[in-house]
Parts: C-alpha cells; sequence; structure tokens
C-alpha cells in the first residue's frame, strides 16, 4: 500500500484523510499537533492517539522531509541546507537569525527562507536560480517540510522548547505564485494555531508579478507581499523580468493596490536588485518615483527594499557600488517612499538574495542565449532603448 505523507495536509486536508480511516476530526487536530508543534514523525510516540489508529497510520502514512545533502554556516550564523527532492534535484532553505545583542546570546527573530520550486521558469537576469532553468514543482509536504525540518532541529540545536521561526519568506527557488495549489495548503499550515502560528504578517508571499494569482491569494490566503520590481519602466524591466511581457507594470501595480484591501499589511513591499549601471541611476530613481506617485494617487502604498546584487558568472552583471545604493535609497526617502538597504546575509555560503541554486544547471542554455544577445542599454524614461551590435559579457 502507498503510504501518503502527512506533510501534505493542511489541518482540513488531514481531518478528510482521518475521516477516511473511519477517525473523528479531533484525532487529526491531536496528529496535526505531534507533527508540526512538537514535530515528532514516530507513531508510536503519539501517546494520546487511540492504539488503533497508530496501527492504521504505520501501515498508511509516514511523516518524511526530503533527506539533507548539505548544511552549511555563515560567520554570521545564517544556516543554509540543501534538500535532496529527487531526480538530480535539490533544492534549498535559508535560516537568518537576528539578535537582541551584539553577542547573539539572545534571539529576536529568525526568518526562515522557503523554496517553492526545484529551478525556476521566470529567468529574470540577475538571479543564479533562474539560470538553471525550471525543473518541476515542488509538492506541499517539500514546502511544508523545509519548515518542520529547520524548526525542529534548530530547537534541538539551540536547546530550547520554544518556537525559534518567526516569520517565513516564499523566497527561496522558484516563483511561488506558479505553484499555487501546493503552495496555499503549506500556507495555511504555517498559520494554523495548531500548526507553527504564524501570524499573517510574518508569512511574505514573494512574486516577479503573476498577476492573476496575486489576485487569488488575496481571497484564498491573504498574507504579506513582496514584489520583486526591480526597474522604473516597462523597457527595463522586460530585460530583467521577462514575465513583465505579459504583466506590465501598471497592471501589476494596478493590482498591488488592490491586494491591500485583504493585505495584513497596510503597504506592498517592493524588491529591487540594485544593478552597476543597469537600473541604479539618479534618473532611474526618479522614474521609480514618478511612476510610484502615479500609483499612491490610486491608492498603493509602498515600502522599498534595496538589495546589493549578488553576482554569478552566467549572468554579466555587476553589483552597484554602495555610495550609489544608498544615494538611490536617499532620492527615494526624501520623496515619502520609504526605503531600506538590505543588509546581505550568508554570502560566504551561497544563501544570500539571488544566489539559491544548488548544484547549478543550465537547463534553458540560458547562459549561451545571454552570450549571444546584443547587450541593450535602456533609458529610465519613455520606455526608449538603444542597442549595440556586441556581445553581452
Amino acid at each position: 500500500m502507498t503510504q501518503v505523507n502527512l506533510l501534505d495536509f493542511d489541518l482540513d486536508g488531514l481531518a478528510a484523510f482521518c475521516e477516511g480511516l473511519g477517525e473523528k476530526r479531533f484525532r487529526a487536530t491531536q496528529l496535526f499537533r505531534w507533527i508540526h508543534q512538537r514535530g515528532v514523525a514516530d507513531f508510536g510516540q503519539m501517546s494520546d492517539l487511540a492504539k488503533s489508529l497508530r496501527e492504521k497510520l504505520v501501515t498508511r502514512a509516514h511523516v518524511v522531509a526530503p533527506p539533507v545533502l548539505s548544511q552549511h554556516e555563515s560567520r554570521d550564523g545564517t544556516i543554509k541546507w540543501l534538500f535532496d527532492v529527487g531526480g538530480g534535484n535539490a533544492v534549498e532553505a535559508v535560516f537568518i537569525p537576528e539578535y537582541a545583542d551584539a553577542e547573539g546570546a539572545a534571539l529576536e527573530r529568525g526568518t526562515l527562507c522557503v523554496s517553492s520550486q526545484a529551478g525556476c521558469a521566470v529567468g529574470c537576469r540577475f538571479c543564479s536560480t533562474g539560470h538553471q532553468g525550471f525543473s518541476r514543482n515542488l509538492s506541499t509536504a517539500e514546502i511544508v517540510a523545509q519548515l518542520w525540518f529547520a524548526e525542529h532541529f534548530l530547537r534541538r540545536h539551540l536547546g530550547v522548547e520554544q518556537r525559534v521561526i518567526s516569520n517565513v519568506v516564499m523566497m527561496g527557488m522558484g516563483e511561488p505564485l506558479q505553484n499555487y495549489d501546493r503552495l496555499i495548503p503549506a500556507l495555511r499550515v504555517m498559520l494554523h494555531d495548531h500548526g507553527y502560528g504564524l501570524s499573517r504578517r510574518r508569512v511574505t508571499v514573494s512574486t516577479s508579478g503573476v498577476v492573476p494569482m496575486i489576485e487569488r491569494l488575496a481571497g484564498d490566503c491573504p498574507v504579506a507581499l513582496a514584489v520583486s520590481l526591480h526597474a522604473p519602466t516597462d523597457a527595463l524591466r522586460e530585460h530583467l523580468v521577462p514575465l513583465n511581457r505579459k504583466y506590465p507594470l501598471d497592471e501589476l501595480l494596478r493590482t498591488c493596490t488592490a491586494y491591500l484591501a485583504s493585505a495584513p499589511r497596510d503597504f506592498i513591499t517592493f524588491e529591487y536588485c540594485m544593478l552597476d549601471g543597469v537600473n541604479d541611476a539618479p534618473e532611474h530613481a526618479q522614474a521609480l518615483i514618478e511612476l510610484m506617485r502615479a500609483h499612491a494617487a490610486e491608492g498603493l502604498r509602498a515600502k522599498f527594499n534595496l538589495i546589493p546584487f549578488n553576482p554569478f558568472p552566467q549572468s554579466g552583471l555587476t553589483r552597484s557600488p554602495m555610495a550609489r545604493v544608498q544615494a538611490f535609497g536617499k532620492l527615494l526617502n526624501q520623496a515619502g517612499i520609504v526605503t531600506t538597504v538590505r543588509k546581505t546575509r550568508g554570502d560566504d555560503i551561497d544563501a544570500a538574495c539571488g544566489q539559491l541554486a544548488g548544484d547549478v544547471r543550465d537547463r534553458t542554455r540560458v547562459a549561451e542565449r545571454i552570450a549571444r544577445q546584443r547587450t541593450v542599454v535602456l533609458h529610465p524614461v519613455g520606455g526608449r532603448t538603444a542597442t549595440q551590435e556586441k556581445a553581452d559579457s
């Protein structure tokens, strides 16, 4: 008999599974707590479950995370796990601690960055994961397992019983909203009081701008939303984020404005990766200010995170100098747009933003295509472009 992985179920799904075994719903709640709150995978240890149920579960179900291929710890305390999801594919999860004191004795916040796909089909130019191409969507169990494993590993590692992970960001490998049907049950597990009890404000879905799924998320499971913007014009954004050809900026920002009616926060976070000579000039900042002002008039409230680019050889891109990043942020702040520069964490173990790639595979031959394409010099205003007939470096 094929065994099902109980990490695949939110509480309603687990209740339906238990009903199929002839059990009442409260048994599912007990089982859910054992799995997620206590991290127990051995049914024999679930002492308040009826013996008859435990015997059924042994033959019909299991609780298992993908094998951990490697674990790396950064100098700053960031931990990266590489999980084997079969078929030669691996995905990564990253724990980012923030401490209340300089000695690192008191953990103030623990954020887990979770992957949703093996590879990614969006193909953003500045993201090493996109250079793998796309293999497959993760199952709900494979998404939840990253949190299940990390939370209970960290409790044992730190010798504590209380919750360690206070925030989850769906900012790992993949585009979460292109794996929507498996994402939603995973989010519900994270949010449920009998699961991990995270607030909607502390669970963030990051998207490159899949407009129809943002609209669905607002109705199905509204959590904090982060949008990978990276450019103030359609011409530039289409070059950096190919999905913009399908969902251009005005449509995306109108959808973000509508999302605020359901969102747990009163703003949308926009991510902006700072690329040297590409999107980091004062005129780019001014174009971004004008864009956000136009949509603020329609009700959009925004916060910007400026992200220092983490270079990798296949991209042909380099990081903006920090002085230019700070100047860009100053212009936005002076215009009334709350802007912060994200501190790079875990870059010494390739766990920083845009670096989650595991053993990179160029399934889409994207490096070859970039090498062939003409260099595009993109101007921020009016969608103008100019080209140079030379290979992209």
